[in-house]
């Protein structure tokens, strides 16, 4: 009998204990059971209770007087064991009449089955003022409570005359810009272009000059003064080019003793004869034969290929040269570009710490 009684009260202890397991269990809880006046303080009421419950908690509970509610939170739910769940709401009161209150109980609604939590205690504490020193706020050194009163405007202790200064500062910069930028208008730019003159060998043009002579057959023309003077001249020129000295006004002779000075007189011998035989058809009426007239020209082309220079330069480079003015005048130009460029920058930069300054002030 006894062994027997044992295992019934064990079996409704174990009852009561599933029993008491599923029910929910419904609580509160204050954040800070002192504050002081016009503090916030939360309560929170949790539920737990088997996952899937319908939980209703209440919108705000009944509060004694002077409990001021704020509103509410809603809290994330959080899963326990044993297929239970825990939900909660948050609630934020003040007060701003110091006592001790008693916060009632809230009442939460499980699966149609209302659950009442544990009231709580709230004591409200005001702040403390020392009154003993009351005149010393009414005494000659902080002349006692003021009304509001009207300031003054002031431009340079409230920052806008600084900012005003920079703007006049900004003006002039532009204005000047614009200013030089006008007379650099005006003052048109003197340009110096480089010329490059391509000039041809001399012997090429020599030759080139020959080979006209002997397509228009001046060699077997009865008038030999002109065939002679095409030869000269053309020779004339080549030495001008090729010597660097003024053939052309020249007498033959002359051209040959200059010539002996520069070069290997042997090979100036041939020239020498054609130069003679040339003035005395030119000024003397000699007539020469064929064969001659061809030993001429052949000689001046010998004489042509043996002097040739094939490193001459043909290109030649001209600068033009500027007068005083003009050297003055484009040295005005380079000074008011600089001049333009720098106070344009600074212009900009004083532009972007005037904008930066009115954002800080405003």
């Amino acid at each position: 009998m006894k062994q027997r009684f044992i295992v019934i009260c064990t079996c409704l202890c174990l009852a009561v204990m599933a029993v008491m397991a599923q029910k929910p269990k419904v609580q509160a809880r204050i954040g800070a059971m002192e504050i002081l006046i016009g503090e916030h303080v939360p309560v929170t009421v949790s539920v737990e209770a088997k996952q899937g419950a319908n939980i209703h908690f209440p919108d705000v509970a009944t509060l004694p007087a002077d409990i001021e509610f704020l509103g509410k939170i809603d809290n994330d739910t959080e899963k326990l064991a044993n297929g239970m769940q825990r939900q909660s709401r948050s609630y934020v009161f003040t007060s701003f009449v110091d006592t001790l209150y008693e916060i009632p109980p809230f009442v939460v609604t499980v699966d149609g089955e209302d659950y009442e939590t544990n009231p709580l205690p709230l004591k409200v504490l005001t702040v403390e003022v020392d009154t003993t020193f009351v005149d010393q706020y009414n005494g000659p050194k902080y002349y006692g409570p003021k009304d509001v009163q009207d300031v003054e405007f002031n431009w340079m202790i409230d920052g806008w005359g600084h900012g005003l200064l920079m703007a006049f500062i900004l003006a002039l910069l532009v204005l000047a810009v614009i200013y030089l930028s006008l007379r650099l208008m005006n003052n048109k730019p003197i340009i110096s272009r480089i010329r490059i003159i391509r000039h041809e060998l001399p012997h090429l043009k020599a030759m080139r000059s020959i080979e006209r002579i002997k397509s228009e057959k001046m060699v077997t023309a009865e008038n030999s003064k002109e065939y002679y003077t095409e030869l000269t001249d053309t020779l004339r020129l080549y030495i001008n080019e090729r010597y660097g000295f003024n053939a052309m006004e020249m007498t033959s002779s002359e051209i040959i003793d200059r010539l002996m000075h520069t070069d290997d007189p042997k090979s100036f011998e041939e020239l020498r004869q054609l130069f003679m035989t040339a003035d005395l058809v030119k000024f003397a009426k000699y007539s020469t034969l064929i064969n001659e007239n061809d030993a001429n020209l052949v000689n001046a082309i010998d004489f042509i290929n043996q002097t040739k220079l094939e490193n001459m330069p043909t290109e030649e480079v001209v600068k033009p040269e500027l007068t005083e003015e003009q050297q003055k005048t484009n040295k005005s130009r380079r000074m008011l570009q600089v001049l333009i460029a720098v106070l344009s920058l600074a212009s900009v930069l004083l532009l972007a710490y005037l904008i930066y300054y009115l954002q800080e002030l405003l």
